[in-house]
């Protein structure tokens, strides 16, 4: 047997140790490594504990058969063997640790013996590229440091810590360490200045992102050089150098509640990644400006640059997103971006306990991030518009058979199992309602299951079954969306209070078969622009609608969104002394006093029919009333037009079928789809993009 067949034999049986042992979040992941001086106050499910079924978990299926598990390796792992001389401003760097945290994100979720050949022969095969000082990159050595060599190596060293994370494997985290402390041999004070590395338009945010890589590596070894890099990295921010006369000032921005577009080299992607590390920071220090800042530009994204999908940027940047995203876009939304921000929120969650944040995930899951992924799972978005057409990611490094979002999507849609259910320091806390189970245990020790039976967010019902294996105390917590107004909760029939934005913590000896039943307020909601523009869009729960070309075709009139406010009531014409006989028409006028939706401080609903007949094309599609005004006062009536849910709209991928969620006050239907939109997303190329073979 070669040595390889028996190293790989020992990590299997590893691998099957550990499952049999269970490692659970409940009873074991309470014990953060010691060198954190702040502890998560939600702690992440173990995702082999969780079990997704149903809409969502068939879309985890597909994402994970379709595109992590079927990527061919060599192709990750042939740039880091030839380290191209002229690669100097490629990002193939980036590839392998965004595809191999995806994978354990998979393997952890689906621990078969199949997926973990692939991860192990991911893994030999990229140590095979490390040199004796521990390089693990794709650039020669006359390039080491140039263009995004610290961005790459940022996650190679995510995927190393994510594998040691799961496996315990110690020449693995000393792979990862040998990687950077050759970094720390070259980048430091009287060194090379981390701020001043990489694309010069970037202004050091790609190479400065490494920050939380470094700050993981202190808190699985101790080793204070680590934090010591960690803290000279923020430093640095509030230090002048050759690309910005002021340094970047992440942190006294952020502080300030600067808007994000404001911040020098508005870069959202890597923003946000150099924030992650500042909650990272946080835990490590324990000082509390680290969270605050965290928290406040998180709060500052949703203030002014989140878009009404759960995503943002233009172009790859901040745009003033909430305001400018009624307007076509050319490069709305990258992927790359969506996934940052549900990650970032998946950190601000943990670090915080705040249900905000599991609100934010739960939008951008359904929208932004299941809406740039194909229907066959393996291929996704580069850019999504809110009106036009989708349009698959172009491959930028025909080599890898890659783009950068091709690579990041599937680390957020794989991340959901992780932030569905999480443990606190009383418990159990629900933060995801989909069909499927959980099997954790208690600090105590005693396993519980919980059962969801539920269609939501079809359905505004779900049921919780709690079996645990013996009576016992502990809070379970359920999150109560901040949009849900109207909620009912029940315990084995006895009803509990319960109110938007919080969770509903439920604390009671719980025995085998104890029942919850909890409704959430499906209502449509109509969402003014942002902008004061006479637009309108529409959320059902989590759930942004759209309107397609394949269920409403251009027409000739205008339209009006028709609220529950504004509902058309019979006018009597005789009794205001009428005589017109347009009031005799059959069927009767129907005269609507308010022409357009109001400025009100009261959130505005409108009555949406589920529609029966809706093809296999849709998740889900309603009957959505308008209203039609022929002329001033007379002949108002309703007309109903059929919207689907944002994921689905446009699903066929193709300049035939088109979409729009911002309906204008009217809305003239003949130009209800602008056409083309590809050109301005991909101004690069002559011809509409389309899915690589095999990939839809």
């Amino acid at each position: 047997m070669s040595n390889k067949r028996i190293i790989n034999f020992v990590r299997a049986f590893i691998f099957i140790i550990l499952q049999v042992i269970s490692i659970n979040v409940f009873a074991q992941s309470q014990n953060q490594p010691s060198y954190q001086k702040v502890s998560d106050v939600l702690v992440p499910a173990t995702s082999s504990s969780v079990k997704i079924n149903g809409y969502l978990g068939e879309k985890i299926n597909l994402c994970i058969d379709n595109r992590v598990m079927a990527q061919s390796i060599e192709k990750l792992i042939r740039p880091f063997r030839l380290r191209f001389e002229n690669d100097f401003s490629g990002f193939r760097c980036e590839y392998w640790g965004k595809w191999f945290t995806s994978a354990m994100l998979a393997y952890s979720y689906q621990p078969t013996v199949e997926h973990r050949e692939v991860i192990n022969k991911a893994l030999d095969e990229l140590l095979e590229t490390q040199t004796p000082d521990g390089y693990i990159g794709t650039y020669d050595k006359q390039h080491y440091l140039g263009g995004w060599d610290v961005w790459g190596q940022k996650y190679t060293l995510l995927g190393l810590i994510a594998y040691y994370d799961y496996t315990k494997d110690k020449k693995v985290l000393e792979d990862a360490c040998r990687v950077a402390d050759l970094l720390l041999t070259k980048v430091g004070p009287g060194k090379v200045n981390i701020a001043e590395n990489g694309i010069p338009v970037l202004k050091g945010l790609a190479s400065t992102s490494i920050l939380r890589a470094i700050i993981l590596l202190y808190e699985r070894t101790g080793n204070k050089n680590y934090l010591d890099f960690a803290k000279y990295i923020v430093h640095q921010w509030s230090v002048p150098n050759k690309f910005t006369p002021t340094g970047l000032r992440l942190i006294e921005k952020a502080l300030a509640g600067v808007p994000p577009i404001e911040i020098d080299a508005p870069k959202a992607f890597e923003m946000m990644s150099n924030f992650e590390g500042v909650l990272e920071l946080y835990k490590v220090t324990g000082e509390k400006k680290y969270l605050e800042a965290a928290v406040k530009f998180g709060n500052s994204i949703r203030k002014y640059e989140r878009m009404i999908t759960g995503s943002c940027s233009n172009q790859e940047l901040w745009c003033d997103g909430v305001r400018e995203q009624t307007e076509v876009l050319p490069q709305p939304i990258e992927t790359c971006v969506t996934v940052t921000w549900m990650r970032y929120c998946y950190q601000l969650l943990r670090a915080t306990g705040n249900p905000v944040w599991a609100d934010e995930l739960e939008v951008s899951l359904y929208n932004a991030e299941l809406g740039a992924m194909s229907p066959h799972g393996g291929w996704w978005a580069y850019f999504s518009p809110l009106i036009g057409e989708r349009i698959p990611s172009l491959m930028q490094h025909e080599d890898v058979g890659l783009s950068c979002c091709v690579a990041s999507g599937p680390r957020a849609l794989l991340l959901t199992p992780r932030w569905s259910i999480m443990g606190s320091k009383n418990g159990i806390t629900i933060n995801l309602y989909s069909q499927g189970s959980y099997n954790e245990k208690l600090q105590d020790g005693t396993e519980v299951n919980i059962i969801q039976d539920t269609d939501y967010p079809v359905g505004d019902q779900i049921t919780l079954t709690v079996k645990p294996s013996k009576p016992c105390n502990f809070t379970l917590s359920l999150r109560i969306p901040g949009w849900s107004k109207k909620n009912k909760l029940s315990i084995n029939g006895q009803t509990k209070k319960c109110l938007p934005g919080t969770y509903a913590k439920i604390n009671r000896t719980w025995s085998a078969g104890d029942k919850i039943i909890l409704n959430l307020d499906l209502r449509g909601r109509i969402i003014p622009a942002p902008s004061d523009a006479p637009q309108l869009a529409i959320m059902r729960g989590p759930i942004v609608l759209a309107l397609d070309s394949r269920l409403v075709e251009p027409q000739d009139t205008s339209v009006w969104l028709l609220t529950e406010r504004d509902s058309l009531s019979k006018h009597d014409a005789s009794q205001n002394n009428f005589s017109n006989p347009l009031f005799d028409t059959n069927p009767p006028g129907y005269v609507r006093i308010k022409p357009c939706l109001l400025p009100t401080d009261k959130q505005e609903y409108i009555t949406l029919k589920p529609d029966t007949s809706k093809s296999k094309n849709f998740w889900m599609e309603f009957k959505v009333p308008f209203l039609v005004r022929p002329s001033h006062f007379f002949n108002h009536h309703e007309k109903t037009l059929v919207m689907c849910d944002y994921s689905s709209a446009g699903n066929n991928w193709n300049e035939k079928n088109l979409y729009r969620v911002w309906i204008p006050q009217p809305m003239y239907m003949g130009y209800m789809y602008p056409h083309n939109i590809w050109r301005i997303v991909n101004p690069e190329t002559n011809t509409c993009p389309v899915f690589p073979k095999g990939e839809f």
